[in-house]
């Protein structure tokens, strides 16, 4: 190996075979590696994911030493550049897609780019907005995962999340946005008549205005023993980096929603089987029905109601579940390799905890009239107006997408919530101003 000039090693390519992409060395049961995965296969760059189980593969691209748990995973840029052990933010940062704000200030920070974040980076920019936004994962949310929306307008054929995604994501840069990938907004703090930032790595970022459009995280599945699996055969949501993994393997899919119908189909293309196991009595209850449609008529695919995961089986890797189904609640084992669950959403206001936002009961955050009738959420407003719709209890700083407390959880409305948000920023700008 040889050293570069920053002391990080390389490797020798005169010995090794070239690989013009990413590759990724480690445990498949690793839920670092895992998220490295995701984290490439959601921001479209190509990787090789090398298993340490295959001796000859990891024989001709590393050394022993590079194989102690400690250096896992190991990643090996493009450039010959070896990062050990790999993290999500030093894959970024090596692959050049960590950049700093160029500005001082803007006029509207955006907090998440998913399609309610994406749709009012377009629109903002556009109109001559400085505008950024802040994804701490991919431009798309849990959106940009979905392998097909088949109802949205104007796709009589249906569009892959990601690929809306990209498209929405070059259209915002066309129009002069930024937007800053792999950090999380860790806090929000109010700064005048504006907000600040501060963002996972230390960065800050000064606004006038903020859009808060930072969606929400799968809800979590109350099972013992389950968080030591994730990565090892569990996972939150469909992530697209799994589905081709799952050649040939058990499949299930807990949920009974939307997501967890395009979950199945996606799945049903490569898995032996896949069963989706819900916990209410039927499909239609709450999966839209051209989802229903296509999972009844899947020959892979099987559906059970009234079922609940209530234990797992496991070594190094998830084995089984343990299921409670029907009205007396029978016992029965599914063996699987793979569970991805899919059971609804928590709004993400973690970063913005502290600013002081009024919150819904389930913890969305209220904007607009609902701000207005909820007891003491404008005890420190300061503003003769009431708050603007969208805009939260705190003057400039608005809230889009699932994140809103009341939205409906559909792509095509957090679009229109983004695109509706910049009208009402406008406005803000002008009180601000005294225009």
């Amino acid at each position: 190996m040889t050293k570069a000039s920053d002391g990080t090693s390389m490797f020798d390519y005169d010995a090794r075979p070239f690989t013009p992409q990413v590759v990724l060395v480690g445990e498949r049961a690793s839920s670092v590696g895992y998220t490295i995965r995701d984290f490439l296969s959601r921001n479209g760059v190509p990787y090789e994911w090398v298993d340490l189980d295959d001796a000859e593969r990891v024989g001709v691209l590393v050394s022993p030493a590079d194989t102690h748990p400690g250096q896992l995973p190991l990643c090996v840029l493009p450039s010959g550049i070896r990062l050990a052990p790999a993290t999500v933010e030093n894959v970024a940062a090596g692959l050049g897609m960590v950049s700093a704000p160029s500005l001082s200030e803007y006029d509207l920070t955006i907090v998440g780019a998913g399609p309610a974040g994406l749709a009012a980076a377009v629109y903002a920019a556009s109109e001559g907005l400085r505008t950024i936004a802040i994804e701490a994962v991919a431009p798309g949310g849990q959106a940009g995962t979905t392998s097909t929306i088949e109802n949205y307008l104007g796709f009589p054929q249906g569009v892959s999340g990601s690929e809306l995604a990209t498209r929405a994501t070059a259209q915002a840069r066309r129009f002069g946005a930024e937007i800053i990938l792999a950090r999380r907004t860790v806090d929000v703090s109010r700064d005048g008549p504006g907000y600040v930032a501060r963002l996972s790595d230390g960065t800050t970022v000064r606004s006038l205005a903020m859009l808060l459009a930072s969606g929400v995280d799968w809800r979590r599945l109350e099972i013992p023993g389950i968080n030591d699996l994730l990565g090892s055969g569990v996972y939150y949501g469909a992530g697209p980096s799994e589905a081709v993994t799952s050649t040939g393997c058990r499949v299930a899919v807990i949920g009974g929603g939307n997501s967890a119908g395009q979950a199945v189909i996606r799945f049903s293309r490569y898995a032996t089987n896949v069963t989706l196991l819900v916990r209410g009595g039927s499909l239609e209850a709450s999966m839209s029905q051209y989802l229903v449609s296509q999972v009844n008529t899947l020959s892979n695919v099987e559906v059970r109601t009234n079922t609940e995961v209530v234990d797992l089986e496991s070594d190094e890797r998830l084995r089984a579940l343990i299921v409670s189904s029907g009205p007396d609640s029978a016992l029965s084992r599914l063996p699987v390799e793979a569970l991805f669950i899919c059971i609804g959403g928590v709004p993400r206001t973690e970063g913005a905890a502290h600013v002081g936002l009024t919150l819904d009961a389930a913890g969305y955050v209220r904007t607009g009239g609902d701000v207005s009738s909820s007891a003491g959420a404008l005890d420190g407003w300061g503003m003769s107006r009431q708050p603007l719709p969208l805009e939260t209890n705190l003057p400039g700083l608005f809230a889009a997408g699932d994140v809103r407390s009341g939205s409906i959880k559909r792509c095509a409305a957090a679009i229109g919530e983004g695109s509706m948000a910049v009208s009402l920023v406008h406005q803000r700008l002008a009180e601000v101003s005294g225009v």
